[in-house]
């Protein structure tokens, strides 16, 4: 019998946990038990302080390097290694952390076995109103690390059945019988849901501060006046799991379980997909509530000088404010002291359609050889960095030619310049100069869900589940969705977008492309990596670039993908396997 000693400890040694059979040593000096964690509410909430540390958000433009979309010029990158074929059960813990994924469900657990336990306040209506919202927040938590689990692990066995990841409950100890099967993944699935449904009986939609007359109704009912109220769910809540938030993560995972790599046995379909993300959009109106500027990053006056308590209307959730120029000295151009890591590709580019909305393969769009990013489509030169483009604090213009003069040409210089003739703009603040000399920083945050991925997937799914103009539940349909992203984006506005209008007729048409306009407005957020993934996509489409000398354009391989087909599916790690015997791996691994 195998089992697992996973102590409780606070917040601040709580980042990670390593072997499943490890010790701690010397004897748990620094650990207190559940019990006296208990009596110090600050410390019983440091549990579920951990689960957020612990939480899989993190930079732009991770595992875009082990895509079509982009490479990076570090070359011990280890996306780039898995891209090139160096993908084992062993690397895949490292990029895709099961343990602290795992490590964050027990915090939950923990923590909802003992909330009631706790005197989180004197007067018993307020300490009501905290066991009710930090139970909320355990359970979409547990949630939503299912849903990462199920993203990362999720997958079919050598019998053809699809399994998701051992279900846990209640939490674990020293006498725990951790050899366990995997769950199957519609019941991975159930899970989440039923979590969802919970978190969403006791949490907030949002937090913050109210008028006695606009206190929701299940708070009065448990005797909250304003005061109360505001203390508990009012502005020291935001950046915390809301009702909102857990609706959007449901959207995500349902959307993920009715995609063709999963759809056949999640006990999920697209209709259920397609609702769950219309719960989340109807909030705020539908397509007539899609932030205006969405798809443009730190904008002055829009998203870079909001504070802590506001969000653009684009995002549904995001990590703090910093300021930093973290993400321009990675990624500026070696000429304006950056390093230029993520460099995306010509097959990205070449994705971006012309500004009148047509593919730059269809002759109606009259793409020009000779000048390759004339009349495209805004979001090019937005999001991407090519030859000619102005970039950074003195809008210095960019040569990323083989010729250049600068280290931003093509290949001058490994590990900071670029290898396929573009650097990423997205993300990037043109008003920072890490310059060491000036140094000056602006303000910055992670992005964790925003409206126009949900906005995307219900598209996806209204698409699948009723064609292009149905809207089943909801009274906007796939096409409106579209419509409205590409009209934001400005493209097909002078001409009607008549290649919108042809593409409606046809659902195959249609579905290829949301995938395109997804492609395009998530690029570089971490999210093609496993969209190719759940569409049964190939991963190995070979990474390309271009090479410009004076005015010859010479599109060049830069990255060769060795993906096998069985890696749709990640590998449940390889150490747990040997020790578990009843967890099964995914087959291939």
């Amino acid at each position: 019998m195998k089992k697992l000693i996973i102590p409780i400890i606070s917040v601040l040694g709580a980042l990670s946990f390593v072997s499943c059979d490890d010790l701690f040593d010397p004897a748990l000096e620094n650990v207190r038990d559940e019990n006296a964690m208990q009596k110090d509410p600050s410390q019983f909430d440091g549990m579920l302080r951990s689960a957020y540390l612990l939480m899989p958000y993190g930079t732009p433009a991770t595992n875009d390097v082990a895509t079509d979309d982009a490479v990076t010029n570090n070359m011990s990158n280890n996306w780039l290694n898995m891209a090139v074929g160096g993908w084992t059960s062993k690397s895949w813990e490292s990029t895709c952390n099961w343990r602290d994924r795992n490590a964050s469900i027990q915090f939950c657990n923990v923590f909802l076995n003992g909330v009631n336990n706790v005197r989180w306040a004197d007067e018993p209506v307020t300490n009501q109103l905290y066991i009710t919202r930090l139970s909320g927040e355990a359970y979409a938590l547990r949630a939503m690390n299912m849903y990462f689990l199920l993203q990362n692990y999720g997958g079919k066995t050598a019998s053809g059945q699809l399994l998701g990841v051992p279900i846990w409950t209640q939490t674990y100890d020293a006498t725990t019988d951790m050899n366990v099967p995997r769950n199957t993944f519609a019941e991975c699935m159930q899970q989440i849901f039923s979590d969802i449904d919970k978190a969403l009986e006791l949490l907030p939609y949002d937090y913050g501060e109210v008028t006695s007359s606009n206190i929701p109704q299940k708070y009065k009912d448990m005797g909250a006046g304003m005061t109360e109220y505001n203390r508990v769910f009012g502005n020291n809540g935001i950046g915390r799991i809301s009702g909102r938030i857990a609706e959007a993560v449901r959207a995500q995972a349902a959307l993920l379980a009715a995609s063709p790599a999963f759809g056949d046995q999640s006990g999920v379909d697209w209709a259920t997909a397609a609702h769950y993300a219309g719960v989340v959009l109807d909030h705020i109106g539908g397509v007539a509530g899609m932030a205006s500027k969405g798809h443009i990053w730190y904008t002055p006056g829009e998203v870079g000088n909001t504070g802590n308590t506001v969000n653009h209307d684009e995002i549904i959730w995001r990590g703090n404010f910093s300021d930093n120029n973290d993400l321009e000295k990675e990624n500026f151009p070696p000429s304006l002291y950056g390093n230029g890591r993520i460099n995306p590709t010509q097959n990205l580019v070449d994705a971006f359609p012309m500004a009148n909305g047509y593919p730059i393969h269809d002759s109606r769009g009259y793409f020009d050889e000779s000048n390759p990013y004339d009349n495209r489509d805004p979001r090019l030169s937005n999001y991407i960095v090519y030859n000619g483009s102005v970039q950074g604090p003195s809008s210095q213009t960019i040569n990323t030619s083989s010729t250049s003069a600068t280290n931003d040409g093509l290949n001058k210089e490994l590990g900071h310049s670029t290898r396929t003739g573009y650097y990423m703009r997205k993300f990037l603040r043109d008003d920072c100069n890490p310059n060491s000399a000036v140094n000056t920083v602006q303000r910055h945050y992670t992005k964790y869900i925003r409206y126009t991925e949900i906005f995307l997937a219900y598209a996806e799914a209204a698409n699948e589940a009723y064609g292009p103009t149905g809207s089943g539940e909801h009274s906007y349909s796939a096409y409106d969705v579209i419509k409205a992203i590409r009209k934001r984006a400005g493209v097909g506005v002078d001409n009607g977008d008549p290649y919108l209008e042809q593409a409606k007729n046809n659902k195959e048409d249609f579905k290829k492309l949301i995938r395109n306009e997804r492609r395009l407005e998530l690029c570089f957020e971490n999210v093609r990596f496993w969209d190719l993934r759940r569409w049964n996509e190939t991963l190995n489409e070979t990474a390309r670039g271009v090479d410009i000398s004076g005015n010859n354009y010479n599109y060049i391989d830069v990255e060769q993908r060795l993906y096998n087909p069985y890696m749709i599916y990640g590998p449940i790690p390889f150490d747990d396997v040997l020790k578990f015997s009843n967890l099964e791996q995914n087959q291939g691994w």
